[in-house]
């Protein structure tokens, strides 16, 4: 008789058992399915939700949000937490703004603002570190402390970035471009740079030796020691890179829309930014966390308050609302993480 071939199948049919178990426990299934939940209710309660120039609206809205969520992933999944985002986001684009108002090239100012943001976030990793002080902590004070910086600055006043406050020309239309230009005449600049962000952002988070010390600090400070990793160079590497993105975010919000003012400018964003990457499967207590769950987040909120608006709801709902997603949210990561404990 001709052996049996089912004991050899077994094996595999215990992986793929395994594979879609896994899949459906994973935290960026829920969340999917919850956009997606989200995404047919608006699309039979509304006319206009999956036009294709309200969804490009949708993406091009989360951009900003979603290119600071993805350095959030980081800083979270290494235990620690970022409120001075909102105030770093200012201060880099004020600075750009300044600057080619002031005559200079697009690439100089550019760079300058960059390094702004990227020195805000050292120093919070230094706070965070070798200060010794809680990351809520140090993050909180500093979120005044760059919001004064940028009032002293201005003078508290509105900088505007166009020609006749003495921008050139050519600077202009370039710093526009990056804000309010589209790929092949259809897809926001924005958006094309969230995308990048986002796929950089996930190669370095999955694919590199940091990102794999991202989550060996975050799961453990005393196994990554063991392992060899220096702890405070990876938290400060973290911090580095959210405080870069989040210059970034504020320097293409201010090519969209070319006007900010220190005491108003991205007042209350960091309260978004922790809400989607939290919604999106990231650890309050780190070491969870992932770049494709943070898109998901940050997608879940994008399109939550387009459906508000399109369901006509007053605005005032939007700050209720996400305050209810951040609650639900943490409260959902709390559980889960009691029910592992036990």
């Amino acid at each position: 008789m001709m052996p049996q071939a089912i004991p050899e199948e077994r094996p595999k049919a215990i992986n793929i058992r395994a594979n879609l178990r896994g899949l459906l426990v994973a935290r960026e299934t829920g969340v999917l399915l919850a956009l997606l939940v989200m995404c047919v209710f608006l699309s039979l309660t509304t006319d206009s939700f999956l036009s294709v120039r309200n969804l490009l609206n949708v993406g091009r809205q989360v951009s900003v949000l979603g290119i600071m969520a993805v350095g959030m992933t980081f800083v979270l999944v290494s235990r620690e937490v970022d409120l001075s985002v909102g105030s770093t986001y200012a201060f880099a684009s004020l600075v750009t703004g300044l600057l080619i108002v002031k005559g200079w090239l697009l690439i100089p100012a550019l760079i300058v603002g960059l390094m702004a943001g990227s020195a805000i976030g050292l120093v919070n990793g230094l706070l965070s570190t070798y200060g010794k002080l809680p990351s809520f902590i140090a993050t909180l004070g500093m979120l005044s402390v760059i919001r004064g910086a940028a009032l002293l600055l201005t003078d508290g006043q509105p900088v505007t970035v166009d020609v006749d406050k003495g921008a050139r020309p050519d600077v202009i239309a370039q710093f526009y471009y990056l804000g309010q230009g589209q790929l092949f005449n259809l897809i926001p600049m924005l958006l094309v740079s969230f995308i990048v962000i986002a796929i950089l952002g996930w190669f370095v988070l999955s694919k590199t030796t940091f990102g794999f010390r991202v989550y060996a600090v975050g799961g453990s400070d005393k196994a990554a020691r063991l392992s060899g990793i220096n702890i405070f160079n990876t938290k400060i590497l973290a911090f580095v890179l959210m405080g870069l993105l989040s210059g970034l975010a504020g320097i293409l919000s201010l090519a969209f829309l070319p006007s900010g003012q220190a005491g108003r400018t991205g007042v209350g964003l960091e309260l978004d930014v922790i809400a989607a990457t939290i919604v999106g499967g990231a650890s309050l207590s780190g070491g969870e966390g992932t770049v494709l769950g943070t898109i998901l987040g940050v997608l879940i909120v994008g399109v939550l308050r387009n459906g508000l608006v399109l369901l006509s709801i007053s605005p005032f709902w939007q700050t209720t609302v996400i305050g209810l997603v951040i609650v639900l949210a943490v409260g959902l990561d709390k559980w889960t993480a009691q029910r592992r404990s036990d």
